[in-house]
């Protein structure tokens, strides 16, 4: 069995070399940028891990994983367009190095490059690959819409909202395990459970991502705590802060909620004719969240489909030994010692 680092790197070398050198050049460069971008690759070293857990040969799926690593790509370029983002991972993105109709079009073949890839499998593999990708990839566009109509609403529930991370986030990680498991011809039994694994794993990581945005340490967390507060952003915390509060505390947060923030306001406290600065925001609603205890609500929540991960994978019906990768992998996602 490989390790998590071992596949990192063979995929990598692979990333390193797929050939893009179609014409027009201008078409993609921009694709070339945005692979280059980096990130953790967790997607297709994950689709590598669960083959190697059945089977030596990865170089033999390394297409499908390039795919699945191009996807993932696009849908995050498109991402970056749709919120006028200025970078993505500490460098600008395609449409402010370019344009949006440049990033628009890259992206568009990116999606069709991912298909390519994923379709140089071998025939007896092809038709249940393409169909376990193409519904992830229809829910994965389903998730978005879901995230785009929260933003105008107020009545978002809970169960709307981990069903949109699950169709957003996770159900490409279960995804990535399930494609592995089926090119290696692995019982159906444990493609499922692979699949459940990385869907639990994902609403874990995502909840989580709620909880650090508020309650992280920037240093550790990557980014400045607090951004989903200032967007407004409909939560696990921001939910269920809005239906566990009282009368008096839900209109207070309604209240902090509709201030604005003045971008020239660097204060902790006090407002101006243009808002409230950010950090006086961020306390304000952060006080109210500890007042109404949705800390500990996220807390557990997480801690139930990380619980929910580990069991489908002890249920899986391979030697422990030969898990141990993927349990270690799974315990560095939720940065938890192993």
């Amino acid at each position: 069995m490989k390790t998590f680092d071992e596949i990192l790197a063979t995929f990598k070398q692979a990333l390193a070399d797929m050939p893009l050198d179609r014409q027009p050049a201008s078409l993609y460069e921009p694709v070339r940028y945005e692979l280059s971008l980096g990130g953790k690759r967790i997607r297709p070293v994950l689709m590598l891990m669960a083959y190697n857990l059945y089977r030596d040969d990865i170089e033999a799926i390394l297409p499908v994983a390039l795919g699945l690593e191009t996807y993932h790509n696009y849908t995050l370029l498109h991402d970056d367009v749709m919120d006028r983002a200025d970078m993505r991972r500490g460098k600008p993105t395609v449409h402010k190095v370019w344009n949006e109709n440049v990033a628009i079009l890259s992206g568009d073949s990116m999606l069709v490059l991912a298909y390519k890839l994923i379709s140089q499998t071998d025939d007896r593999h092809l038709r249940p690959v393409l169909d376990i990708f193409t519904e992830t990839a229809l829910e994965i566009g389903e998730g978005q819409q879901y995230d785009l109509e929260f933003e105008t609403r107020i009545d978002v529930t809970e169960e709307e909202y981990i069903e949109m991370i699950r169709l957003k986030t996770s159900v490409l990680l279960a995804c990535a395990l399930k494609l592995g498991a089926t090119l290696a011809d692995a019982p159906a039994e444990d493609a499922d459970l692979l699949y459940r694994f990385g869907e639990n794993l994902g609403l874990a990581f995502q909840l989580q991502d709620d909880l650090l945005d508020v309650y992280g340490d920037p240093a550790t967390f990557g980014k400045n705590i607090g951004g989903d507060i200032l967007e407004g952003k409909k939560t696990f915390m921001l939910i269920n802060a809005l239906r566990l509060a009282d009368d008096k505390q839900r209109a207070e947060l309604q209240h902090w909620l509709a201030t604005p923030v003045d971008l020239d306001n660097i204060g902790a406290a006090g407002c101006t004719p243009k808002g409230c600065s950010r950090a006086e925001k961020i306390a304000a609603v952060t006080e109210l969240y500890n007042q109404i205890g949705v800390r500990q609500l996220a807390e557990e929540r997480i801690e139930r489909y990380f619980e929910a991960a580990f069991e489908c994978l002890d249920n899986l019906n391979v030697a422990t030994d030969s898990k141990q990768h993927l349990r270690i992998f799974a315990l560095s996602l939720m940065g938890r010692k192993y």
